[in-house]
């Protein structure tokens, strides 16, 4: 097993985080973007490590640590699988977001929700309530007020209709 619980819920929350760049602004070539993204992390978390400020200077990155290796082994295919399948993960959402379109929806929560629903339909070894705590948690954390009941709503809705178990039976 890939980490710990903590491992999963950064990499989710970096999953989160590039699925909303992307949703705002989709690169032409997916591995440099997110090359990209990894590098900036983890060029952030150097300076912060360090305290000064680096003004235009081409820093130079270390190897990635165990835990960011760790962090992006389990949300790159997180991140591929919810682009690759965005268009049926928007058909269902907007069938069980009654009442809502797409842009309507704060992009945070939007993409919060794909995230979940790729792993619910396509990830044997998540189980679905895991998916759903995560995913109710990262909206609570990042969005609105209102953000956690609205994705554990929709995505409860999705569960319901799983025709896997839930949880895994131990």
């Amino acid at each position: 097993m890939l980490g710990g619980v903590g491992t999963r819920r950064d990499a989710r929350e970096r999953a989160v985080q590039f699925l909303f760049q992307y949703d705002l602004n989709p690169p032409t070539d997916l591995e440099a973007a997110l090359n990209r993204f990894w590098d900036a992390l983890r060029a952030g978390a150097r300076e912060r490590g360090q305290g000064k400020p680096t003004w235009g200077e081409a820093a130079e990155l270390p190897p990635p640590t165990a835990q960011e290796a760790a962090v992006r082994l389990f949300a790159d295919p997180l991140i591929r699988g919810t682009i690759e399948h965005r268009a049926e993960l928007d058909a269902r959402l907007l069938r069980y977001a009654k009442n809502w379109d797409l842009p309507r929806m704060a992009n945070v929560d939007r993409n919060i929700l794909r995230l979940a629903m790729y792993e619910m339909l396509y990830r044997e070894d998540i189980p679905p309530v895991v998916s759903i705590n995560e995913a109710v948690d990262i909206a609570k954390k990042y969005s609105t007020d209102d953000s956690g009941k609205f994705v554990n709503g929709i995505l409860d809705s999705l569960r319901k209709e799983l025709m896997r178990p839930a949880r895994l039976v131990t």
